[in-house]
């Protein structure tokens, strides 16, 4: 059996959403998503930030 660590299929995404609807709700799973990518929004700028003053540290250096 070949291990897909990381990999997510359509099929594996579908079936995770029908989870998350019978978990969640209908009603519930917009905010959920909304909350998920301000979340991830949140992350992204933080990285980028963090490796602005890594470069700007290396520049520094040299």
């Amino acid at each position: 059996m070949y291990s897909l660590v990381g990999m997510i299929t359509p099929t594996v995404a579908v079936i995770l959403l029908i989870i998350a609807l019978i978990i969640f709700g209908p009603g519930k799973l917009p905010e959920l998503g909304k909350a998920l990518g301000g979340g991830i929004k949140e992350f992204r700028e933080a990285t980028k930030d963090e490796q602005g003053e890594v470069s700007e540290k290396k520049n520094e250096a040299s």
